[in-house]
């Protein structure tokens, strides 16, 4: 009985220290899950500049080259932003000419998903003709035993975006 009583003892001062350590992870969870809300929020918020979408500019367009508003292609890995900038010339003298091409105002970066807000925020104003909308495809340079993982990744890139508060225009693989 007397060895029995310090077995108890220990028993019970292990189990102390198991509730204790679940609480400070519960505790140290919801900080995180805090601090993640607010930082979609200041996200959300500086997204909020952009007016909203106007489908009218762009419901009759169809091919990839003629989106004027950012434009992702989801690959297994990594995502392809392309944007293409306003033209600062106001002018619309020699606009689209050899003198002021918009393939020289055209831009890609290729981003980790996780930099997909960062990068977002980041582009100017004028880079959203339509509004808040962008368009999202699979990539065509996938290989075929990368389209289950590249899938996923387009859906969890329009969740993040819609999360964002921006909306998403899915365009088909070809």
């Amino acid at each position: 009985m007397a060895l029995l009583l310090p077995v108890a003892l220990v028993a019970c001062h292990k189990e102390e220290q198991a509730v204790a350590n679940a609480a400070q992870g519960a505790v140290a969870a919801e900080h995180k899950a805090q601090a993640a809300a607010t930082e979609i929020d200041r996200q959300r918020a500086e997204l909020a500049r952009i007016p909203l979408p106007t489908k009218s500019l762009y419901v009759d367009v169809h091919e990839p080259s003629a989106w004027a508003n950012p434009f992702l292609s989801v690959d297994a890995d990594t995502l392809n932003l392309r944007i293409t900038l306003a033209d600062a010339n106001p002018s619309t003298v020699g606009q689209g000419t050899m003198l002021r091409p918009e393939a020289a105002r055209r831009q890609e970066i290729q981003l980790r998903p996780g930099d997909l807000a960062e990068a977002l925020i980041a582009l100017p104003p004028g880079a959203w003709r339509y509004g808040r909308v962008i368009a999202v495809a699979e990539s065509p340079l996938a290989s075929r035993k990368d389209r289950p993982k590249v899938r996923r990744n387009v859906e969890a890139t329009i969740q993040r975006l819609n999360d964002l508060g921006i909306v998403v225009e899915e365009w088909p693989t070809r």
